[in-house]
């Protein structure tokens, strides 16, 4: 919330930080501040992404004392809050730096599935097309807490430089899946973030 504090929001981010070392099932743990440059964060300024090893460990994760008493910190200063669970990859790149672009994506109602499928595969070619992405993933929305506004897709783009996305968000081949994309979408929201463990 704006009347929330830099020490209120450190207290979550800490709080937040400290969930992997008293809940065993959170096997990887990423976090940052959006520095999106495209304006479609909708106004959320935090990422956390957490990892676990199957859906067993998110369900020990969802109900345990550490959890309900990161909510008890956040409760009050949290405007909004998005939740969106996806499979990912296991052989993901190892990076030095590593600069995320989260793109969510909401459909709009009467799209095809044809259409739908049309994007997944479009935006999984791009890194075979651009250089600067150094590493890519996606799934699709699996989250019971219902905290996901109706995006369905989450596709996460790794970068190692602020230059790569520079290089990235222009690129022809990039605003060639951004028509193909047009269409069918409902919502776009985006959010950038160096990530810190």
């Amino acid at each position: 919330k704006q009347e929330s504090t830099k020490d209120d929001v450190q207290r979550i981010v800490d709080a937040f930080r400290e969930l992997p070392s008293k809940i065993e099932e959170i096997i990887d743990f990423e976090w940052g501040t959006n520095n999106s440059p495209e304006g479609f964060d909708d106004g959320f300024t935090h990422c956390f992404i957490l990892t676990f090893k199957d859906e067993a460990g998110r369900a020990a994760y969802l109900p345990p004392p550490a959890h309900k008493a990161f909510g008890a910190v956040l409760r009050g200063h949290n405007d909004k809050v998005f939740v969106i669970d996806s499979w990912g990859n296991a052989d993901r790149a190892e990076l030095d730096k590593k600069l995320r672009h989260a793109v969510f994506v909401r459909f709009k109602e009467d799209a095809s599935p044809e259409a739908i499928a049309k994007v997944e595969e479009e935006f999984a070619a791009l890194p075979s097309k651009i250089d600067a992405i150094k590493d890519y993933e996606w799934g699709t929305n699996n989250s019971p807490e219902k905290h996901d506004a109706g995006f369905t897709h989450c596709f996460m783009v790794t970068f190692d430089s602020e230059e790569g996305r520079a290089a990235y968000l222009p690129h022809a081949d990039h605003l060639a899946f951004v028509e193909i994309l047009k269409p069918s979408l409902d919502a776009p929201r985006v959010l950038d973030f160096w990530a810190e463990e």
